[in-house]
C-alpha cells in the first residue's frame, strides 16, 4: 500500500500538523508522520508534545505517494533551511506526486524552486517569501495548481485537508469526511461557509 508522508519539526503549528492526518486516517489511508529533526519526539509551536512515526532517514521515498508541510513559522524555516527536505520536494515534483502546505509551509515549498509556474498561497504575512511563485493568490483559502495545494492558515486546515481528500480519494471522500466530522452539519444548520 502507498503512503501519505507529513513532514514534521519543532515549532510545527498543531491544527495544521494533526488536522490532514487525522483527516486522511479516517479515510484508511496510511500515513506517516515523519521527523525531520533527530528525535522523534517532538514539540508544536503550542508547546504540545508528541511522538512521530519515523525519522526522515528512516524513510524509503517510493513508498510514498504525496507529502504535506504544515506551517508554524519557525517549523517553516527549519525545513526550509533542510537540505534533504528540500531535495525530497524536488524529487517529488518532479515525479509529479502530490505535495501540499500550508500557512508558513508554503515557503519551504517556495526555496524548493517548485512554485515557479504555479499559483499558490499562504499566511498573508509569508507572502515577501514567495517571491518565486508564478502567481500568488490572495483570496482564495485552499489553491490547487496542478500536483500542489498550498492553503491560508490554521482557521482553515480543514479545507485543506478536505481537498487533499478530494485529490486522493474523490467526492465521495470528501461527503464521508464531512459528515463524519460534523462540518456538513455546521454548512447545513447554520449556513456557515467560507
Amino acid at each position: 500500500m502507498k503512503k501519505f508522508l507529513v513532514l514534521a519539526t519543532n515549532g510545527n503549528e498543531t491544527i495544521e500538523l494533526f488536522t490532514p492526518v487525522d483527516y486522511l486516517r479516517r479515510l484508511g489511508l496510511s500515513v506517516d508522520i515523519v521527523s525531520t529533526e533527530e528525535s522523534l519526539d517532538l514539540k508544536t509551536s503550542q508547546g504540545v508534545s508528541f511522538r512521530a512515526d519515523l525519522t526522515f532517514n528512516q524513510i524509503v521515498a517510493d513508498e510514498y505517494f504525496g507529502l504535506y508541510i504544515p506551517g508554524g513559522t519557525d517549523g517553516a524555516y527549519s525545513m526550509r533551511d533542510n537540505k534533504k527536505v528540500i531535495n525530497l520536494i524536488q524529487n517529488f515534483n518532479k515525479e509529479g506526486k502530490i505535495i501540499a502546505a500550508i500557512c508558513a509551509g508554503p515557503v519551504v515549498l517556495n526555496k524548493a524552486g517548485i512554485l515557479t509556474d504555479k499559483k499558490a498561497t499562504s499566511f498573508p504575512a509569508m507572502k515577501e517569501e514567495m517571491d518565486k511563485t508564478e502567481t500568488y493568490i490572495d483570496d482564495k483559502i485552499v489553491v490547487t495548481d496542478g500536483n500542489i495545494t498550498t492553503g491560508r492558515g490554521a482557521a482553515v486546515t480543514n479545507y485543506l485537508a478536505l481537498e487533499l481528500a478530494r485529490i486522493i480519494e474523490g467526492e465521495k471522500a470528501v461527503e464521508k469526511l464531512k459528515y463524519g466530522t460534523q462540518q456538513e452539519a455546521v454548512e447545513r444548520y447554520f449556513d456557515f461557509k467560507f
